[in-house]
């Protein structure tokens, strides 16, 4: 079975937000279902800062040795920050999606709506 953080909200795309140090602003990220499927990451497309997303909305790209998966926003914002380290090291997210693998923050303009509990994306991807 994956690992599916309590603290965290998860998308039926296999997205998972954090809350950060700011109430309005959420962390994204994939995952550890995701990473697995996906297998070894070799690519990963960011947002850019300054992007509105949209949730449900594509907002980037993760590459692996598999195939492509498109990110979706898992809410609605601007982003704020993204993690650059992943354009030179994408295999973070294999390693560590939930810690130094995150992807972008959001500022985010509405209250996110259809997350899942960590218990219902375990259920989910039962």
């Amino acid at each position: 079975m994956s690992e599916a953080p309590l603290a965290l909200r998860y998308t039926k795309e296999h997205e998972w937000v954090a809350n950060t140090q700011s109430p309005t602003v959420l962390r994204m990220g994939i995952t550890d279902f995701a990473q697995s499927a996906l297998g070894d990451i070799v690519y990963v497309q960011l947002p850019s800062i300054g992007e509105t997303v949209e949730a449900g909305k594509v907002c980037g790209e993760v590459e692996s040795t598999k195939s492509v998966s498109e990110l979706y926003a898992p809410v609605s914002g601007k982003v704020t920050s993204v993690n650059g380290a992943l354009t030179a090291n994408p295999e973070i997210l294999n390693s560590d999606p939930y810690g130094s693998g995150w992807i972008a923050d959001i500022e985010v303009t509405s209250e996110p709506g259809d997350l899942l509990s960590a218990q219902e994306y375990i259920t989910f991807t039962g």
